[in-house]
C-alpha cells in the first residue's frame, strides 16, 4: 500500500500544473546530502522498473545475431546484427542518427567490446551502453522490463532527476512509481534515507512540490 502522503504530493503537483499542448512528463528531483559522490562506489547507476509503466513508449534496441533477432522481432524497436555494426559506425554522425531515438540497448555479450569501441563515445556518455545477455538467449523479458524502466545515474552530482510517468496517469499510479524509485534509491545509499536531503515532484513545466 502506497503512503497517502505520496498520493497527496502527486495530486498537488498535478493540480498546480497548467494544461499544455503536449503531454508533460512527471519527474522527481532527488537531492542527496552527506555523501561523497567523487568516490564511484557511492554513485547510483540503476535501471528501475516502474510498476505502472512510463506512460509513454520507451524504445529498446538490440545488438544481436540473426537467431536472437528472430526471438525479439516485434519486441525490440531496433535490431542491429553483427555485420551491420561497422556500416553504422562508419561516421559518428551516422551512428548518432541511427541510435539517437532509443532509450535502452541490449547486446549479446561477445559483441560488447566491439560496441564499446565503435559506439562508446555516443552510448557511454548518455548512459545507454547495452545490457549484456548470454549468446543465443531470449532477451524478450529483459526488453519488456526495460520498456517500463527508468535509468538513474548520479555521477558526481548530488541532485538528479528521474521521470516517473506522464501527466495523464492517475495520481495513485504515479505515487506507486514514485514509491518504487525512492525505495530503490534509498536502498543503494550508504546511510539510506539519511543521505536524502530532499525530494520534489513536478510536471515538465509545472511548479515543484516537496515530497520529503
Amino acid at each position: 500500500m502506497v503512503d497517502s502522503h505520496l498520493v497527496e504530493a502527486v495530486k498537488k503537483a498535478l493540480k498546480n500544473s497548467q494544461e499544455r499542448k503536449f503531454l508533460e512528463s512527471v519527474e522527481l528531483a532527488i537531492n542527496l546530502g552527506d555523501i561523497d559522490l567523487s568516490d564511484p562506489k557511492n554513485r547510483i547507476q540503476e535501471d528501475i522498473i516502474l510498476p505502472k509503466g512510463r506512460g509513454k513508449p520507451v524504445k529498446v534496441g538490440l545488438f544481436g545475431s540473426s537467431e536472437m533477432a528472430v526471438r525479439v522481432k516485434g519486441i525490440a524497436d531496433l535490431i542491429v546484427k553483427p555485420e551491420e555494426i561497422e556500416d553504422i559506425a562508419e561516421s559518428k554522425a551516422k551512428a548518432k542518427k541511427v541510435l539517437a531515438d532509443y532509450d535502452f540497448f541490449v547486446a549479446e555479450a561477445p559483441l560488447m567490446p566491439t560496441i564499446g569501441k565503435r559506439f562508446g563515445v555516443i552510448l557511454g556518455t548518455t548512459g545507454r551502453m547495452p545490457r549484456p545477455v548470454p549468446p543465443g538467449s531470449d532477451p524478450s523479458g529483459i526488453i519488456n522490463n526495460l520498456k517500463n524502466s527508468v535509468r538513474v545515474r548520479t555521477k558526481d552530482k548530488k541532485t538528479f532527476h528521474v521521470p516517473i510517468g506522464t501527466k495523464n496517469m492517475s495520481p495513485e499510479d504515479l505515487a506507486e512509481n514514485l514509491d518504487a524509485v525512492l525505495k530503490r534509491v534509498i536502498s543503494k545509499l550508504e546511510r539510506g534515507k539519511m543521505n536524502v536531503k530532499s525530494v520534489y515532484i513536478k510536471s515538465t513545466m509545472g511548479p515543484s512540490v516537496r515530497v520529503i
